[in-house]
């Protein structure tokens, strides 16, 4: 049962970190990447679909992302997506890709990005701590359970934890490292 426990809260601590990264992977930082555009979401006949399940997003060069849909009668279409999708990005159609400008970002814009890293960086360590306590909680309802164990038990999660956070905020610096630079 305690692998379990622990098995649990060690899916629970990555999930959380995995989580923060995506997030933050989404932010624009200046430079293009590709997964900018992983929430546009394109009209294919009639069906909502991801815009990578219609084209193939690639980064051109350090500021220009190129869409090139798998048929070309869904340029309109993922052109008209981009623009809705409310990213900051105008997309420009031309004839067989759609080539995406990455705008350069100005000191404010850079400075509100770190509020908003920061912002996840904490919502993933409210998730952290409450696979903490989900695993202390399963820990203490084991019936039979020998004090010392449980305390042992109680200070490995916290090791666990501990280093989880370390790792959240290593990243989270990372990424205010990456959008602060010019």
């Amino acid at each position: 049962m305690e692998e379990e426990i622990f098995a649990d809260l060690d899916h629970g601590l990555h999930n959380a970190l995995d989580a923060f990264r995506r997030e933050c992977n989404k932010l624009r930082t200046g430079r293009a990447n590709a997964s900018q555009l992983d929430s546009v979401r394109v009209d294919y006949y009639g069906q909502e679909s991801a815009l990578h399940q219609v084209a193939t997003v690639s980064v051109v060069d350090p500021r220009l992302l190129q869409v090139k849909p798998w048929e070309r009668s869904m340029l309109p279409a993922i052109d008209k997506a981009i623009f809705a999708a409310n990213l900051g990005l105008t997309p420009s159609n031309r004839g067989d890709v759609i080539l995406v400008p990455i705008p350069a970002m100005t000191g404010e814009r850079r400075r509100e990005l770190v509020k908003v890293v920061k912002h996840l960086g904490e919502e993933a360590k409210v998730s952290v701590r409450n696979a903490r306590r989900d695993a202390l909680d399963l820990l203490e309802s084991l019936d039979d359970y020998p004090e010392d164990d449980l305390l042992r038990n109680k200070k490995k999660v916290q090791d666990l934890v501990d280093a989880m956070i370390k790792k959240v905020d290593g990243a989270a610096a990372d990424k205010e490292a990456e959008i602060l630079e010019v």
